[in-house]
Parts: C-alpha cells; sequence; structure tokens
C-alpha cells in the first residue's frame, strides 16, 4: 500500500510540474527520476497513473465538469483537480484497485496537499463517479448528480 501511495503522491507533484510547464510526460518522468531515490514499483505505478492521465486527460476532464456543475474545471483548484485526474483514471480504467480504496487513498492526498475542504469535495465526486459512472458487471451508468461546491 505504501508503494502506491507514494505513487499517487508522486504522481499528484507530476501532473502539476506537466501543466505548469506543458512539458512533455517522458522528459518530466526522466528529471524527476534523475534526482529522486524512489523504489523501481513506485516508478513503475507513478508512470502508469502520469501516462494514463494525460492520455485520457480529456474524457477525465469531461466527468470532472459534468460532476462538478456550476464550477469551471479551471476553478477548481489546481492540486485537488490532479487528484481528482489520477484517481478517477484509476476508477475507470484500473479495475485491479478497488474502487474505495482509490477514493480513501485520495482523500488522504488531498488531506496532505489539498486546501481544507478539499477531501469532502474530492469525495464527493468520487464517490458519484464511483456509482454511477465507473466500469462495474452490470450496474448501468445514471444519470448526473452533480457536486456544487469545489474547493478554491
Amino acid at each position: 500500500m505504501a508503494t502506491r501511495r507514494r505513487g499517487r503522491e508522486a504522481a499528484l507533484q507530476l501532473l502539476y510540474a506537466v501543466e505548469i510547464t506543458h512539458g512533455d510526460v517522458e522528459a518530466v518522468l526522466a528529471s524527476a527520476w534523475a534526482h529522486a531515490l524512489t523504489a523501481a514499483r513506485t516508478r513503475e505505478f507513478t508512470g502508469v497513473l502520469l501516462r494514463g492521465v494525460v492520455a485520457s486527460r480529456d474524457e477525465i476532464d469531461a466527468l470532472i465538469r459534468e460532476w462538478s456543475a456550476n464550477w469551471s474545471l479551471e476553478r477548481i483548484g489546481l492540486v485537488e483537480r490532479n487528484i481528482l485526474r489520477f484517481a478517477i483514471y484509476e476508477l475507470l480504467f484500473m479495475p485491479e484497485i478497488p474502487p474505495n480504496v482509490t477514493i480513501n487513498e485520495a482523500i488522504e492526498v488531498a488531506k496532505r496537499y489539498g486546501a481544507d475542504d478539499a477531501p469532502s469535495f474530492i469525495n464527493g465526486i468520487l464517490d458519484r463517479i464511483k456509482n454511477q459512472v465507473a466500469p462495474s458487471e452490470d450496474a448501468p451508468v445514471a444519470a448526473s448528480d452533480p457536486v456544487s461546491s469545489p474547493p478554491a
């Protein structure tokens, strides 16, 4: 579990770097690993999250917009937005990770790096996505129930 937590935290930091610098994912990863002593499993998990979020960002951002109605994506704090991105990527594309683990981990990362109200905001969006959009064996996609107040 600690490997994935460190990987999520690293993914958050690197997603932030990619967004701020408009840098290439592979260059950002190479630069990060050149200056860090990080276990291979953590690097692997971080790389999967970072590459996956960047490749699926349009789809992920559309879900964030849908579930945070009345708030533009840009109005959601950059840290919170990127926590949502990696967690939504996990919910949609990493079925080997239980959804409740993904949500709990995102909340823990939000407690450490986000605004005071980030954990509850992130929990609200991810819980709705888990229940309405994330793949499951026999659950149909239901209508939206947007969240109304993101963290600053």
